[in-house]
């Protein structure tokens, strides 16, 4: 079976109004659709890579694409994981973790995106403190990382209010004029000191070697992991 080959289809994210997980082929289908109705309002770009200026079928094409690429190439030493955000049964949007050397350097990476009719609901904190918590708890994270355009105030409203503190700006160019990003790192320590809407994963047990860490009895105990 293809789970037997590929466990992290198994790998299954749950908090009390989501799920995050692998999408079947319909399901990445629809989540697709979501991203070519729109992820922001029109002539806002809260993203450095122009994904979202595309045509809605080229969007689309875009998330299909970027999904199988990134399972296609993926390597203990070098992974990302687009997991499909479901809310009352519905795929809404794509929270992804990626990361380099996860096992020896214990750090994160996270981006996401919401369809413009799921926003506003808090689904977006959400949905961070469930990977929060499959990074964190679950792989034994020591830190995670974000970043978000300077003006782009609901996503670093959501990093502010879990914790994470600034930790430098970047400076790019974006149709002709210079841009800024903030960087954003959380340790676990300040992760461990906040209270959090309860999680449960299922499925890890046999993905450990996935992730780049020995066993999953090292994972789930960051004491040990570091």
């Amino acid at each position: 079976m293809l789970i037997d080959i590929w466990p992290l289809r198994a790998l299954c994210v749950r908090s009390p109004r989501l799920e995050l997980r692998l999408p079947s082929d319909e399901e990445l289908a629809a989540v697709a659709e979501v991203a070519a109705r729109g992820v922001h309002p029109p002539g806002a770009r809260p993203f450095l890579t122009p994904w979202t200026d595309r045509p809605p079928v080229e969007r689309a094409r875009h998330v299909v694409q970027q999904h199988w690429s990134r399972l296609g190439s993926w390597s203990p030493e070098a992974w990302a994981l687009d997991l499909i955000v479901f809310f009352e049964g519905q795929p809404v949007g794509i929270q992804e973790v990626r990361a380099e050397n996860f096992g020896i350097r214990r750090e994160i990476v996270s981006g996401s995106w919401l369809g413009v009719d799921h926003q506003g609901q808090g689904l977006g904190t959400e949905m961070r403190v469930a990977l929060l918590h499959l990074a964190f708890v679950e792989l034994g994270a020591a830190f995670a990382r974000s970043a978000s355009f300077t003006d782009n105030h609901a996503s670093l409203a959501v990093s502010r209010k879990l914790g994470y503190e600034p930790d430098g700006l970047s400076r790019d160019v974006l149709d002709g004029r210079v841009v800024e990003s903030q960087y954003l790192r959380l340790s676990r320590q300040v992760w461990n000191s906040q209270k959090h809407l309860p999680v449960t994963v299922s499925g890890l047990a046999d993905c450990a070697a996935f992730f780049g860490i020995d066993d999953h009895a090292t994972a789930s105990d960051p004491a040990r992991a570091l």
